[in-house]
C-alpha cells in the first residue's frame, strides 16, 4: 500500500472510526466524474484498498452498510462490495442482488433504477 494511502486511511479513521465509503464523503452520482479524477477517484481507490485489507464477512460488510446507508444510486456499488461480483459483467443476475438489497432494507432495483436518472443529480460534476 502506498505511503499516501496509509495516512489517508489513519486520518478517515481517527476521524469517522472507520474509511467512509464514497458516497459518505462527496454526495455525488456514482457515473459522476468525481469518481473518475482527483480527489474522488483517489478516495473510491483508497476505500477498495481498505475494504480487502478488512476481510469482513457478509455480516459485517451488512452492519458498515447499515452504519452508512447508500442513496440507491449506489446499491450496484454495494452488491459488489457485499456480495464480490462485477455488476457490469453479471447484469443478468442483478435482480436476485437487488432482492437482497431490498430484504435487508437498502432498497430495490426500481429504486436504484430511479434514482439513477433522478433530476436531481443533473449538473453535479457530470
Amino acid at each position: 500500500m502506498e505511503q499516501w494511502m496509509r495516512e489517508e486511511i489513519d486520518r478517515l479513521v481517527a476521524a469517522n472510526g472507520t474509511v467512509p465509503p464514497p458516497w459518505g464523503v462527496y454526495n455525488e452520482h456514482p457515473y459522476s466524474m468525481r469518481w473518475r479524477m482527483g480527489d474522488g477517484e483517489s478516495h473510491k481507490e483508497l476505500w477498495w484498498v481498505w475494504w480487502e485489507l478488512q476481510r469482513f464477512s457478509e455480516e459485517q460488510k451488512i452492519e458498515y452498510f447499515r452504519r452508512w446507508p447508500p442513496p440507491p444510486c449506489w446499491l450496484a456499488f454495494l452488491i459488489e462490495a457485499v456480495w464480490e461480483i462485477n455488476t457490469f459483467e453479471n447484469e443478468d443476475k442483478l435482480p436476485q442482488y437487488f432482492e437482497r438489497t431490498c430484504a435487508l432494507g437498502f432498497g430495490n432495483q426500481q429504486d436504484y433504477e430511479n434514482d439513477l436518472s433522478d433530476p436531481k443529480w443533473l449538473g453535479r460534476n457530470r
